[in-house]
C-alpha cells in the first residue's frame, strides 16, 4: 500500500509526486497514454520560466526522471474507478492498487474533430494553443476552428503575430462575448467562414491545407494554411471519479487552489479540476499544492 497514488503523469501529477516524495511520501503515479499528457504535443515552450525555449517532451521527460529519481513508482495503466474507505482503491484495468490518499490529476482533452490522420498531424501543423505555438507561425496563414470565447481570444493572440487568419465557424455567427467580437472588428488581417466545417486534412507529415465543406450548400473548397488552430474547447476525462468528487455540468471537478474534493483524502490538480486558467505553470502550481494538502491531511491522521 502506497501513502500517494497520483492518477495521471502530466505537468500536475508529476509535480504532486516530487512534493510528495520529497516530504516522505511513497507515491505510486498510474498513466494511461502518454507520459507528460498535453504538454508533449507542444514543440516549443517558451513561456515556461528558467528556459527560453524547451520542448514539451524535454520538459516532461526532466519531470518524470525528477519524480523517478526521488523514488516515485510509475506504472502505465487506465484507471477505471476509485473507491473510498479507510484505505482508497484505485481500480485499473491491469490491477488494483491501495493508498491512504490519492490525487487525481487526470488532465483534460483538446477536443478534437476526429478527422482521418488527426493525431499524426498534432505538432506538425494542428495546435491547441496559441500562446504556446502562435510565435511559430509569424507572418504567415493560419486557420482557427471554432467561434466561441476559447476561439476568440486565440483568434485575437494570433492576429497579432500572423500575417492573416482564417476563422472556420460551423455556425452562421460567432458565439463569444461581445467584447472579444469588438477587439476582432479592429483587425485588418481576420477573415471569416460561416456555416463551414472542416471535412479532412491535406498533408501526410506535415498539414498543408483543410477541405472545408459549407454546411449550407454542401459546397467543398480547400484552404491552404501554414497552421491550424483547433479552438473547440476541452473535455475532462472524470467520469472514473464521479464516485468520490463533485463534477460539474461541463464534467470537470469541483475544487479550488486547496485541490480538496469532497472525499476528505482524495485530492485533484491540474486541467481535470474547475479553474479559470490551464497552463503547463498553473498545473505546477495545483500539483504542488495538491500534494502539500494531501501531506498534511495524511499528518494529520497520523497524529
Amino acid at each position: 500500500m502506497y501513502d500517494i497514488i497520483i492518477i495521471g503523469a502530466g505537468p500536475a501529477g508529476l509535480t504532486a509526486a516530487i512534493y510528495a516524495r520529497r516530504a516522505g511520501k511513497s507515491v505510486l503515479v498510474l498513466e494511461k497514454d502518454t507520459f507528460g499528457g498535453q504538454v508533449t504535443f507542444s514543440p516549443k515552450l517558451e513561456n515556461y520560466p528558467g528556459f527560453a525555449e524547451i520542448s514539451g517532451n524535454e520538459l516532461a521527460q526532466r519531470m518524470l526522471e525528477q519524480a523517478m529519481g526521488l523514488g516515485a513508482d510509475v506504472d502505465m495503466d487506465n484507471v477505471t474507478d476509485v473507491l473510498d474507505g479507510d484505505v482508497k482503491t484505485v481500480v485499473g484495468e491491469n490491477g488494483r492498487y491501495e493508498a491512504k490518499a490519492v490525487i487525481i490529476a487526470a488532465g483534460a482533452r483538446h477536443r478534437r474533430l476526429g478527422l482521418p490522420n488527426e493525431e499524426n498531424l498534432i505538432g506538425s501543423g494542428i495546435s491547441f494553443c496559441a500562446v504556446c505555438d502562435g510565435a511559430f507561425y509569424q507572418g504567415r496563414h493560419v486557420a482557427v476552428i471554432g467561434g466561441g470565447n476559447t476561439a476568440l481570444q486565440e483568434i485575437v493572440l494570433l492576429s497579432d503575430v500572423c500575417a492573416h487568419v482564417t476563422v472556420v465557424q460551423n455556425l452562421a455567427f460567432l458565439t463569444g462575448e461581445q467584447s472579444l467580437m469588438d477587439t476582432l472588428k479592429t483587425k485588418q488581417n481576420i477573415d471569416y467562414l460561416f456555416s463551414t466545417v472542416v471535412d479532412s486534412y491535406v498533408g501526410e507529415g506535415a498539414l498543408e491545407a483543410v477541405r472545408l465543406r459549407n454546411t449550407e450548400t454542401g459546397e467543398l473548397s480547400e484552404l491552404k494554411v501554414d497552421g491550424l488552430f483547433l479552438a473547440i474547447g476541452t473535455e475532462p476525462e472524470n467520469a472514473p471519479f464521479a464516485k468520490v468528487a463533485q463534477i460539474d455540468e461541463r464534467g470537470y471537478i469541483v475544487s479550488d487552489e486547496s485541490g480538496q474534493t469532497a472525499t476528505p483524502g482524495v485530492f485533484v490538480a491540474g486541467d481535470c479540476r474547475t479553474k479559470t486558467y490551464r497552463q503547463v505553470a498553473t498545473a505546477i502550481a495545483d500539483g504542488a499544492a495538491a500534494a502539500l494538502n494531501a501531506c498534511r491531511w495524511l499528518d494529520g491522521k497520523r497524529a
